[in-house]
């Protein structure tokens, strides 16, 4: 067995410190594993065309957008199909190019209905509830200026928010209850102006995170907290950042699309990790759209162009 002696334990731990701190010395970083995928091009149980929103409940199920076929698809916690509802239509139930999806504490989840210009809001079994918007520009409207709705997020109290080439609240019943954003843009002069904001979560503190081709955080109260990214393939830089997602520690994801990976930061924009690469095979993407992270830090990716849905779990 080979000794160390407490003078050599104590100079190698030294240089190592001082190692830790000159520029560019490679630390190893958070990893994730691919876990499993399942769909693939169809309209059958538990295939997509195009998958778009994902959403996890708190008992593990996992919900996707089949926007091509214009459903909503569950499955559990082992990726069983369980059930599906939805159809091309404008009637309650039915849909129209269904985007982003969230789901609130009691279970029951909240489809942006993007054709439609609408949310609604399912009991965990898939019986409609209640539905509100409309194409408009007035507060309370979805499709500001025309703008496709893209993201919906809850917040721990139940509020719903939306966003439409700006950022919308409302109570858990659709009552309306701010709005901030216009096209624009941001600079630290200018107030909640975006260019073609996508991407939208809510962490354990409220506070929202939407990305626009940069990431900006409000508060509860629509306060700017801070901006961080530029447009690049670097760490930390994003080319047509699409889906956002927060884990319980309150660290950001962020489905970098125009790059094909998933980067990891921290609620103040500090880079951890990143995975993904173009293609087809396990853990490439062909456009990641959807994201969503679990109690358990899984993460659950909507591979559009590859019609897929990948589970990732943390090394």
């Amino acid at each position: 067995m080979l000794k160390i002696s407490n003078s050599n334990l104590r100079i190698y731990s030294w240089l190592l410190a001082i190692a830790v701190l000159l520029p560019g010395f490679p630390i190893q970083a958070e990893g994730y594993k691919f876990v499993t995928q399942w769909g693939g091009k169809g309209n059958g149980d538990g295939k997509f065309d195009s998958p778009v929103g994902v959403a996890v409940d708190k008992s593990g199920n996992v919900y996707v957008s089949d926007s091509g076929n214009n459903r909503i698809q569950k499955f559990d916690s082992k990726w069983k199909f369980l059930t599906k509802w939805g159809s091309r239509g404008e009637d309650h139930g039915q849909f129209q190019r269904p985007a982003g999806l969230a789901v609130d504490r009691s279970g029951n989840l909240y489809v942006l209905d993007a054709g439609n210009f609408r949310v609604q809001k399912f009991d965990p079994g898939g019986k409609f509830l209640e539905t509100w918007g409309k194409r408009g520009n007035s507060m309370g409207d979805l499709g500001y200026y025309d703008v496709d709705p893209k993201s919906v997020a809850v917040d721990g109290a139940g509020n719903v928010y939306v966003v439409d080439g700006r950022i919308q609240k409302f109570d858990p019943h659709g009552k309306f209850l701010a709005l901030w954003g216009t096209f624009g843009t941001f600079n630290g002069n200018l107030k909640h102006n975006f260019v073609d904001v996508k991407g939208l979560a809510v962490d354990g503190s409220g506070n929202i995170y939407a990305d626009d081709a940069l990431i900006q955080k409000f508060a509860s109260d629509t306060k700017f907290l801070g901006e961080w990214g530029t447009t690049g393939k670097g760490e930390g830089q994003f080319h047509l950042p699409w889906g956002l997602a927060v884990d319980d520690a309150g660290n950001l994801y962020v489905a970098d699309m125009g790059n094909n990976r998933i980067q990891k930061l921290d609620s103040h924009g500090k880079f951890f990790t990143s995975w993904g690469s173009p293609g087809r095979g396990r853990g490439q993407f062909h456009g990641p759209y959807g994201i969503a992270v679990d109690h358990l830090g899984n993460v659950y990716v909507a591979d559009l162009g590859n019609h897929l849905v990948q589970k990732f779990a943390p090394k």
